[in-house]
């Protein structure tokens, strides 16, 4: 199992742009925590970070033994945006950004129907490059539903097009992200992403669905119960025989009680023995 922590550790939840640490504090932080690997966003480097920066960040990664899982090149695909499609006409940037880091995958973003057409194409480019594009279980995109995400994989039909599977957008649309989800799912999994939320009607944040409406909840830390039943994903996704990243895409902390150096190490700690049970018990 390959644990990947995301550059959102260093961000705030609504905050993605700047970054709370410098990459070197951030590749220090992954391997203090017992990190595989960092899933790289545009807050520490997109496909407009010049090549010199990107050459000296591989040999950071280098020194410490650590692997990039991932690339996100702009900050139009993290805030899922109108513009976050504009991505897969123009996929040459984002696969240049990956092949720098030795990425196996890009994050993409759909948003209409005329938007698949342009995921295969790029698709067809990152396969010649040896790069698999992927997009997240999020909201406000044809990955909102378990039924959209299927019928949009199926229609892309590409073996360089794939899923990060997420419960939490599933959560907040409704949906189910228990073991039938995660078989229904698996051709197409190759990242997940595991953030930790409670659904209350008077929570600190409020998403929007196209699905259904406005969407409340409290952001809690991985280990939090009563949030996402992490058991539960990790027994699926060791039925179907997962084998790719674990990456956690909980943002960085917030509440001035606990630093993003402690919220790490308790979650890579909670994670790995999670693993190690659920794969005991299946």
């Amino acid at each position: 199992m390959m644990l990947s922590i995301s550059c959102r550790i260093a961000e705030g939840f609504l905050s993605k742009e700047q970054a709370s640490l410098s990459f070197e504090e951030l590749a220090d932080l992954a391997v203090a925590c017992g990190y595989d690997a960092i899933c790289m966003r545009a807050s520490q480097f997109g496909i407009d970070t010049p090549l010199s920066e990107r050459t000296a960040a591989r040999r950071v990664l280098e020194q410490r033994q650590l692997r990039v899982s991932m690339v996100t090149g702009n900050f139009d695909i993290v805030y899922n945006n109108a513009r976050g499609p504009d991505c897969l006409r123009n996929i040459v940037p984002h696969l240049e950004l990956a092949a720098a880091f030795d990425a196996p995958f890009v994050r993409v973003c759909l948003k209409r129907a005329d938007d698949i057409d342009a995921a295969r194409r790029a698709a067809d480019e990152a396969a010649a490059r040896g790069i698999t594009l992927v997009h997240q279980c999020h909201t406000l995109s044809l990955f909102e539903t378990v039924d959209g995400i299927t019928e949009t994989l199926e229609r892309i039909d590409h073996p360089h097009f794939g899923l990060i599977f997420e419960a939490a957008n599933l959560e907040a649309c409704r949906q189910d992200y228990g073991i039938p989800t995660i078989e229904r799912l698996a051709p197409w999994i190759r990242n997940v992403y595991l953030q930790n939320q409670v659904l209350k009607e008077d929570g600190s944040v409020t998403l929007d669905t196209w699905c259904c409406g406005p969407i409340s909840f409290d952001v809690v830390p991985v280990h939090t119960v009563g949030g996402i039943d992490f058991s539960t994903v990790l027994t699926g996704l060791h039925r179907v025989g997962y084998e790719g990243p674990l990456t956690v895409h909980q943002s960085g902390p917030e509440d001035g009680r606990t630093t993003a150096l402690e919220s790490a190490r308790e979650t890579a700690s909670y994670l790995r023995n999670l693993w190690a049970r659920t794969g005991s018990e299946r």
